[in-house]
């Protein structure tokens, strides 16, 4: 197979997306995607990202590409996980206490910072609508997250995830307790989920 054959090989498997660290990864030289998208073959839409020309553009995907310690959460991960039907208008990541948040910023994104210890703690990969998998917080710890004082999101986002979150089979109602004393959320927790029992 030649090194034209493996990238699209590697753009099928991935909905139509290739990144730069995907040919590093597969011992494929950059200069191809450039050659590519000189052509016409792939669009390049964002720094080291590309995509075939029929394909949507993936733009959570993109920006986690581009801001690998980013973490989808709040309202996002809200969105991620259909927990909500609003599209979020700005997408929110958190990031590690420290991290330089001029370039996300740039981009819109909401930018949160956390300490090592809350910003680790329930990491998973979620879907995009695009299809692609993405950094974001667990619904659980989400669902904790947005109900922290300092995170203003409006009672109608918060009461409507947690009933879509009970009439999920996948909810994990041990973990979201876990979380809320974590996050010193209990009471505000509780009193969501005896309204919704």
């Amino acid at each position: 197979m030649n090194a034209m054959e493996q990238i699209f090989s590697i753009v099928k498997m991935n909905n139509g997306v290739i990144t730069s660290a995907m040919l590093n990864e597969n011992g494929i030289s950059r200069g191809n995607l450039k050659y590519l998208a000189d052509t016409g073959r792939l669009v390049n839409v964002s720094r080291g990202v590309y995509i075939l020309p029929e394909v949507w553009e993936d733009e959570i995907f993109n920006l986690q590409t581009r801001f690998k310690r980013g973490v989808y959460s709040f309202e996002t991960a809200l969105f991620l996980w259909n927990l909500t039907d609003r599209t979020p208008i700005r997408y929110t990541m958190t990031f590690p206490k420290g991290y330089n948040l001029s370039g996300p910023k740039e981009e819109n994104v909401r930018c949160v910072q956390n300490i090592k210890e809350l910003y680790e703690q329930g990491i998973v990969k979620a879907a995009t609508p695009g299809g692609n998998m993405v950094n974001c917080y667990c619904m659980e710890k989400t669902l904790c997250d947005i109900l922290r004082p300092r995170m203003n999101v409006d009672i109608q986002v918060i009461a409507e995830a947690f009933k879509q979150y009970m009439l999920r089979k996948d909810k994990n109602i041990p973990l979201l307790s876990e979380y809320a004393k974590k996050l010193q959320v209990e009471n505000k927790v509780r009193s969501y989920l005896e309204v919704l029992q």
